[in-house]
């Protein structure tokens, strides 16, 4: 029997490591990096199904265990399936932020020119430090973004594979697995000020841990979506408001349609998920972004768990763990969303209003069902709009889903999603 070997990628230059499988193609439905998502398991089984990688020649599957090794792996020429096995945390910004510093650009100066005692809230800034971080930040943005191509698998090795600091860009492409990664979420080096965003101004940071931007058939399963080492409580204040460092860590935007997410952990962050990125992206977004979310746990997490613009989601059979403190929401129902949420658990402390798990940010249909808050039936719906009576929302979203795996009794998901989702869970 012929056996092929695996690729180490090191720069452009693929070396060769060990042994992954026999004649051309390992196919061995025990091999993370070849199974590819069950038939009718949510929106990406629909159609033509997502496989990713998983029909990989020997020759176009790479083991890398750097930043740099990935994204050459990914930049191999063609869209023939490719697996990219991950060994090890990757970090991104390895060299740190003053490797992005165009010359000249002064944090402390910074400061100092836009100054609300100096600059007011009127304006938004601009002049040399401004167009200075601009640049820094432009640079940022192309060291630690990698693009996955079509008819890919990116999977982690064994229960301590991961990202720091790096964003996943699924733009304009079909057919994509990412599997068993923990993903911290980006440390924007150059906020920007923003004076005039609130009442005091804000700090604005861009990157998230993965954008799924256009593409169709994405399947993202048992990763770890966190803040890791930087959570928002450990981020300074300027001008009184909190250097906001983190954007999202999931996005699902501009016409990407087709996505199940399952079994991951999103954990310790404000802005969560959002499926849909602008009110007036009706020409992309409409009759897209559909999306199943099943088998998730969102623990501790401020908002957008997710928030829902244009789509036809179904969460379904996730545990929502809320935070005791600072917690906004986690469901929005946003503008034209067909949101579905059923048989989902809900985990509420003492002094958390039950009506703050759903949020009207516009008029739209929503449809709840067989959902529990610390273990008890709680029609959510109707709890938030007797507690928010100037913000009624409109029951039925208007469709059934179909494209459902398993579906486990709510009461049993503490337990079930506690135990198996997230990263490590699949080895």
């Amino acid at each position: 029997m012929r056996r092929h070997k695996s690729l180490w990628l090191v720069g452009a230059t693929a070396l060769v490591l060990g042994v992954t499988g026999p004649t051309g193609v390992a196919r061995a439905a025990s091999d993370p990096a070849r199974q590819t998502l069950p038939a009718g398991d949510g929106w990406a089984s629909e159609g033509s199904g997502t496989t990713g990688g998983a029909a990989a020649d020997a020759s176009r599957v790479f083991t890398v265990g750097s930043w740099e090794q990935l994204r050459s792996a990914l930049a191999v020429p063609g869209t023939a399936p490719r697996i990219v096995k991950i060994v090890g945390t990757l970090n991104a910004t390895a060299a740190g932020c003053s490797a992005f510093e165009a010359a000249g650009y002064d944090f402390d100066r910074y400061l100092a020119d836009y100054d609300p005692a100096v600059w007011g809230y009127e304006t938004p800034v601009s002049g040399p430090q401004e167009e200075l971080r601009a640049a820094s930040a432009t640079s940022q943005g192309k060291a630690i973004k990698a693009y996955v191509p079509a008819n890919t698998t990116i999977v982690g090795v064994g229960r301590n594979a991961g990202i720091v600091g790096g964003s996943l860009q699924i733009q304009g492409v079909d057919n994509v697995v990412i599997r068993n990664l923990t993903l911290e979420s980006p440390l924007d080096c150059f906020p920007q000020w923003d004076p005039t965003d609130g009442a005091t101004g804000a700090w604005n940071s861009e990157y998230d841990s993965m954008v799924v931007y256009g593409s169709t058939h994405v399947w993202i399963d048992h990763n770890t979506f966190t803040d890791g080492a930087h959570p928002d409580s450990s981020l300074p204040r300027y001008y009184g408001e909190v250097y906001q460092q983190h954007d999202g860590e999931l996005d699902i935007v501009r016409g990407a349609d087709l996505v199940t997410a399952s079994w991951n952990v999103f954990a310790d962050h404000d802005k969560t998920l959002m499926i849909g990125n602008s009110d007036s992206a009706g020409a992309t977004d409409r009759d897209k972004l559909r999306v199943t979310l099943h088998h998730n746990l969102f623990k501790n997490v401020i908002e957008r768990a997710p928030r829902v613009r244009f789509g036809k989601v179904d969460a379904y059979n996730n545990h929502f763990v809320v935070p005791a403190s600072g917690y906004a929401y986690s469901l929005g129902i946003g503008q034209e969303s067909q949101l579905v949420a059923e048989k989902n658990a809900f985990t509420v402390p003492a002094g958390v209003g039950v009506g703050t798990i759903l949020k009207k940010w516009k008029d739209a249909p929503v449809t709840t069902a067989g959902n529990l808050v610390n273990g008890r039936p709680v029609d959510l719906l109707a709890v938030h709009n007797a507690e928010f009576p100037g913000e009624i929302l409109r029951d039925g979203a208007g469709w059934t889903p179909v494209l459902r795996g398993r579906v486990d009794p709510p009461q049993a998901l503490p337990g079930l999603v506690g135990h198996r989702a997230g990263a490590g869970r699949i080895c």
